[in-house]
């Protein structure tokens, strides 16, 4: 396959300044990319303790931000909905994006949006935990185990419970993933790599969708927890922009943080490359 000239330069040029960041006072410049994606990772990130994955799916050039940040495994938080959905989906217990998912219980709970009945692109967007810990019910203890094990997710411990093991808390050991495995993975899935079906690869890429920009689509998924020592914010999925297609992971750290933090890092690093 021709690697696209501006994209090849891309990475060339983010590779080199991975090699810097072995260095140390050189973190300003972990961006990589062009003047304009280094500029907008600076500003996106500001002071906040963070880093950057972000992989060409055909050629698998991989360029990070914070490198030993990003190998060290945390919490999924709502970035699991990814692989909780595609389980429902292969289990049989969902079918399409538009179906009747999620049947509100009456209980008001602090996001408004997860207090009425949802479809599955609804709960998706709307990050409903309520949702897909019924869903994770529905797919039964058995049967996750055997789906985390084949996917190879993360440490594969599920211990802490069928219903909230990817979800940080006080006293709770969730299952743990690094951002370059978030990335890993989905570079496989998008590849054809892991056992779905077309069916559940083209539902994902549906409920996956969060906008069209002048130059790409993006897809993803975002995720926020703590456990009262330590908070995360996550932006997981990937850009199709012309011919090629780029999965990238960022993450966040801080007291106030959240999955929007780390989301605007993306689209403005993303915008300034003209990706998106």
């Amino acid at each position: 396959m021709q690697t696209v000239p501006f994209l090849s330069s891309l990475l060339r040029r983010f590779l080199i300044i991975g090699m810097l960041l072995l260095q140390p006072g050189l973190r300003e410049a972990a961006g990589g990319g062009t003047r304009q994606g280094q500029e907008a990772l600076r500003t996106a990130f500001g002071p906040r303790e963070g880093c950057f994955v972000f992989t060409d799916c055909a050629t698998g050039e991989t360029i990070r931000q914070e490198p030993a940040m990003a190998a060290r495994p945390f919490p999924p938080c709502s970035t699991f909905k990814i692989w909780n959905a595609a389980i429902g989906l292969e289990e049989g217990i969902l079918s399409r994006a538009d179906e009747p998912f999620y049947q509100w219980d009456g209980v008001k709970r602090f996001i408004p949006e997860w207090n009425r009945d949802l479809t599955l692109r609804e709960a998706f967007a709307a990050s409903c935990v309520p949702a897909f810990q019924q869903l994770a019910r529905k797919i039964g203890e058995p049967a996750m185990k055997r789906w985390i094990e084949k996917l190879g997710y993360g440490d594969g411990n599920t211990a802490a419970g069928l219903d909230v093991f990817w979800l940080p808390g006080e006293g709770r050991k969730p299952i743990l993933i690094s951002p370059d495995a978030q990335v890993a993975l989905l570079r496989r899935l998008l590849a054809g790599e892991l056992p779905f079906s077309r069916h559940t690869r083209t539902v994902l890429k549906e409920i996956m969708r969060v906008s069209e920009g002048e130059h790409g689509t993006l897809y993803g998924k975002t995720g926020t927890g703590g456990d009262g020592k330590e908070r995360v914010g996550w932006f997981v999925g990937y850009v199709e922009s012309g011919q090629k297609t780029f999965a990238f992971a960022a993450l966040l750290r801080g007291p106030e943080i959240t999955g929007r933090d780390a989301r605007a890092v993306a689209e403005e690093f993303l915008r300034k490359e003209g990706l998106l």
